[in-house]
């Protein structure tokens, strides 16, 4: 029983670390975050921190999966809703893109994708993650397209394209780049999901 309470009071203060380093990490950017700093946002030490996740890369990846798990729920309600399938398709759209500048978790993928290369770990996490945004949106093509309200497509091929579209236009906004922002960027993945998966 002890031990049992031991490990609630243990994945609440890695939850507690995880939602605060989101919150640094929009607030201050990702370049701010030190361990150090993340500790005295807890009122902990850095060894603390360290004791549950071992290293800042995997405070990062493990801060980006928490993330990812609440979207995770949101798709799969999204999926489960009683809308034609093009509303389920822009909310889709509206659920991937950044919220903006600032947005946290396109910061931590932005910054992670950079260290895939040389961390086998690293990207195995990360194409876990792209998988299950690729086979959410492959369902929901495929129910569309079953249901008669889009054009027969490939849909691994359109779903895979219309992803790869989203992360450039993601990438574009978090960066503040000039002329992209989340309602352009919106707009052009409209324009992007209507001639890839047009209705039928």
């Amino acid at each position: 029983m002890a031990g049992a309470a031991r490990r609630r009071d243990g994945q609440v203060a890695q939850e507690r670390m995880l939602e605060e380093a989101m919150a640094a990490i929009a607030e201050n950017g990702l370049a701010a975050l030190t361990m150090s700093a993340l500790a005295e946002r807890l009122g902990t030490s850095g060894g603390h921190i360290l004791y549950y996740f071992g290293s800042k890369d995997r405070l990062l990846l493990e801060a980006l999966r928490w993330s990812e798990e609440l979207l995770t729920g949101e798709r799969r309600a999204l999926l489960g809703r009683r809308v034609t399938a093009a509303r389920k398709l822009d909310q889709f759209l509206e659920l991937y893109l950044p919220e903006g500048p600032r947005d946290p978790r396109w910061t931590l993928w932005i910054e992670l994708w950079a260290r895939t290369a040389s961390n086998e770990p690293l990207k195995a996490a990360q194409e876990e993650i792209d998988d299950g945004w690729q086979r959410d949106l492959e369902t929901l093509l495929a129910k569309g397209v079953d249901q008669g309200r889009f054009a027969p497509v490939d849909v691994p091929a359109r779903a895979s394209e219309l992803l790869a579209l989203l992360d450039g236009l993601s990438t574009r906004v978090v960066l503040g780049q000039r002329g992209a922002d989340r309602a352009r960027a919106l707009d052009q993945a409209r324009s992007a999901a209507a001639a890839l998966v047009p209705p039928a």
